[in-house]
């Protein structure tokens, strides 16, 4: 078992609500960390993909209203969109009998639907918390280059070997694309979209260029950007924002586009050993994916992530503005004798951030001219979460 960072977030949230919805990809642990949760409390727990426990719901106010003193915990719960309108009504009778917070603990694949019906239904009982795969500061140190090869899903992450690791990640790409996302709704051929899904993992880190991928696929650009819109919700790809502060420049306005798990990304490419991903001229951006998911991961809530680039060339990889300060200024550098660019320093004058940091592969943390701290991956996530 890997403890994961957020379960302390997600009881205190539990503790403060009458409705938590945890989101996230399939696979990436979500029912393992409700179990843990569930443990620690009176529980019930239904599958909505299981027949059994959807009929328990046929009558569900009458089922849950016999549970009111428990934790319910709902797994795939997008598959009864109709449950939501109960629940409202479940909460309200119970926050009149007492019971105000830590009734029902929803589990979603899909953001999509769920943010949508959930939102309209319990708005102001409940709130969202995200799991994503295992980042960089949920394991050690020494196993952060198999984590960047396999990516963050346990059961890749944990696999016997890289060739079980690999197989695994061609089985989840395929069950999503040929039986999760038709029963979310929309009919999009499976190899259209692995086709899709695949230039974005040769393009990881590049500016979304809607036009070029529309021309690549065959299809117009607003099927391009339902296509990306589809992946961001399944919390599958990041659609990074530009930083859009500063009007005295000409700053890039188009999106970074980031296969959200490297795991992932390294199978779409096809390469399964480290050996494999060094040699590839994706290494480079396949690591600054990797690192980003770690940061924001570790930041606190409420803290907005951008990238900032100008016209003239003055970019950095990662602006993360924490709540009620100045923005960090992150450049991410494979090379273990990482150089900073002259971009970098001019971005950093528009901006005036208030830390510089590099992020390198190696161990010890050591200054720079100008402020600058160079940091391994690891140390500038605590420093990012006050840890």
């Amino acid at each position: 078992m890997i403890p994961r960072r957020i379960a302390s977030e997600l009881t205190h949230l539990i503790d403060s609500y009458p409705a938590v919805a945890l989101l996230g990809p399939r696979q990436v642990g979500k029912t393992t960390l409700a179990h843990e949760i569930g443990e620690t409390r009176p529980s019930i727990y239904l599958d909505l993909e299981s027949d059994a426990d959807r009929a328990k719901l046929t009558e569900p106010e009458l089922y849950l209203a016999g549970h009111e003193d428990k934790l319910v915990i709902l797994d795939e719960v997008h598959r009864l969109p109709g449950l939501f309108q109960n629940l409202r009504g479940l909460i309200d009778r119970g926050r009149r009998a007492g019971h105000r917070t830590g009734r029902f603990l929803l589990l979603g694949s899909a953001s999509i639907e769920l943010l949508k019906q959930s939102g309209e239904s319990l708005a102001g009982r409940i709130s969202y918390l995200e799991l994503g795969p295992i980042n960089g500061l949920e394991v050690p140190r020494e196993d952060l280059n198999r984590l960047w090869l396999r990516g963050g899903f346990p059961d890749s992450f944990l696999a016997a070997s890289a060739r079980v690791s690999q197989r695994w990640r061609q089985d989840f790409v395929r069950t999503y694309l040929e039986r999760d996302i038709p029963q979310l709704g929309p009919r999009i051929p499976a190899e259209t979209l692995r086709r899709f899904w695949t230039m974005l993992a040769h393009h990881q880190s590049g500016l979304l260029n809607g036009a070029e991928l529309a021309r690549s696929l065959g299809v117009d650009g607003k099927t391009v950007a339902s296509y990306l819109d589809l992946l961001v919700d399944l919390l599958l790809v990041r659609r990074l924002e530009p930083w859009h502060a500063n009007a005295g420049k000409r700053l890039v306005k188009s999106p970074r586009v980031y296969v959200r798990d490297s795991g992932i990304t390294h199978t779409l490419l096809g390469l399964e050993t480290l050996e494999d991903v060094l040699g590839h001229p994706i290494a480079g951006a396949s690591w600054e994916g990797f690192a980003i998911e770690t940061l924001i991961a570790a930041v606190p809530p409420g803290t907005q992530a951008n990238f900032y680039r100008t016209a003239a060339g003055a970019e950095i990889d990662l602006v993360l503005t924490l709540p009620g300060r100045r923005p960090w200024a992150i450049e991410i550098k494979r090379s273990l004798t990482p150089k900073v660019e002259r971009g970098f320093h001019h971005a950093c004058e528009d901006i005036a951030p208030e830390r510089r940091i590099v992020i390198y592969p190696g161990v010890e943390p050591y200054p720079l001219r100008d402020g600058i701290d160079v940091m391994p991956l690891d140390h500038a996530a605590r420093a990012l979460s006050g840890g």
